[in-house]
């Protein structure tokens, strides 16, 4: 059995949660999500409160209880709170701008660079250097984050690129530097 598996999730007020085959509904006042979960693992609703249970006793199991029961628990926070990431345009000239569905970024390259906005993510750019990334499914707005700053990752010796907010970066001397 998983320590992280036995832990209750309670269900806040204003949300509710439907266990169907294989998947739990939940809708919230930020939206609604649907989060599948591993076989052999089963949910109940009881007391305002969400068990995650294991079909039979198997050690194998034991890794998919906690995995199962994180899941769940990141969808209820998700469609509860929602979830943002926070990145930051380092550069001269370095910029983004959002139109309708798309960002058009300029990173250093000769062309702009066009990112399709995912269904289900909300992206807020301020001052046209500080991008904001929100939505209630952690898993997508963790992965459309790395994506925007896969394409100018930050540079170790002139510290430009798109980086997370607060990330710290170790500076790297030149050549000049090795003498």
């Amino acid at each position: 059995m998983s320590r992280i598996g036995k832990k209750l999730i309670t269900v806040p007020k204003g949300v509710t949660v439907k266990v169907v085959d294989g998947a739990v509904e939940v809708q919230g006042p930020k939206g609604k999500m649907r989060q599948a979960f591993p076989s052999g693992i089963n949910f109940e609703l009881t007391d305002g409160h969400l068990v995650a249970k294991t079909v039979s006793a198997e050690p194998e199991l034991g890794k998919f209880h906690g995995l199962a029961r994180s899941l769940v628990a990141n969808a209820v926070a998700g469609v509860t709170n929602g979830y943002k990431k926070e990145l930051d345009i380092v550069g001269v000239g370095y910029r983004a701008e959002v139109k309708g569905k798309q960002v058009i970024f300029a990173l250093g390259y000769s062309h702009p660079v066009v990112f399709d906005i995912p269904q289900g993510i909300d992206i807020a750019i301020d001052k046209q250097t500080h991008i904001t990334v929100t939505g209630v499914d952690r898993q997508l707005v963790g992965q459309v984050a790395a994506n925007i700053r896969r394409m100018r990752k930050p540079d170790p010796y002139k510290q430009k690129g798109v980086r997370y907010t607060g990330e710290q970066l170790k500076k790297k001397a030149g050549k000049t530097g090795a003498k």
